[in-house]
């Protein structure tokens, strides 16, 4: 069962991204506030939902929350500044959309930089364990899907429809037939055999 809240009586806003491991296509980033009591059966880490849950929870979570926000961070800002710093960018463009003044902001992961000097808390798999972050998780992997499905419609040849830009078997045969296009992320290893990623 996910925990509703780290803190009585404040206001939390949960923050996750999604993408942070693929060759294409931004990285994108949710901060969710949920009512204090609120309860979703279905509510889970994005990775343990099916597809068609993430999208009806996506709806839920847009009609429930207090407040929300997503954003999203383009390859060649990825490749200037890392996937790391991008993902952790993305999370306070998220949390500048907000309409709410928030007390506290929980973290999946184990990395994030102080934002606004609100207080932060980051919690290895708290997809799995908090509503908030489980929210935002759901969010920034149905936009970024949402935007991955609609890329593909001008690069079909990459199967994006299918992958969603992570690098499957068939994504990197495809790279080396068609060579990269200008969604892709030339910081990262494209193929088994040159560059690096970077974390």
């Amino acid at each position: 069962m996910l925990k509703a809240f780290y803190k009585k009586n404040q206001i939390e806003a949960g923050c996750d991204e999604a993408g942070r491991g693929c060759l294409a296509g931004p990285v994108f980033a949710a901060a969710v506030v949920l009512p204090p009591k609120y309860k979703n059966k279905l509510l889970n880490d994005s990775k343990q939902v099916s597809e068609a849950n993430r999208n009806i929870l996506r709806k839920q979570i847009e009609a429930d929350a207090i407040d929300f926000a997503v954003a999203q961070i383009s390859p060649a800002i990825i490749d200037e500044i890392n996937i790391l710093n991008a993902s952790i960018l993305g999370m306070h463009e998220a949390l500048k959309r907000l309409k709410l003044s928030v007390d506290f902001i929980l973290v999946d992961g184990n990395r994030f930089k102080p934002f606004e000097a609100i207080p932060h808390q980051c919690v290895i798999k708290g997809d799995s364990k908090y509503m908030s972050i489980a929210a935002a998780s759901i969010l920034a992997k149905t936009y970024r899907d949402e935007y991955m499905l609609a890329l593909h419609q001008k690069y079909p040849h990459y199967g994006w429809d299918r992958n969603m830009g992570y690098p499957t078997k068939g994504h990197r045969e495809a790279i080396k037939i068609f060579g990269p296009c200008d969604e892709y992320r030339m910081s990262f290893k494209l193929l088994p055999d040159e560059g690096n990623d970077l974390e």
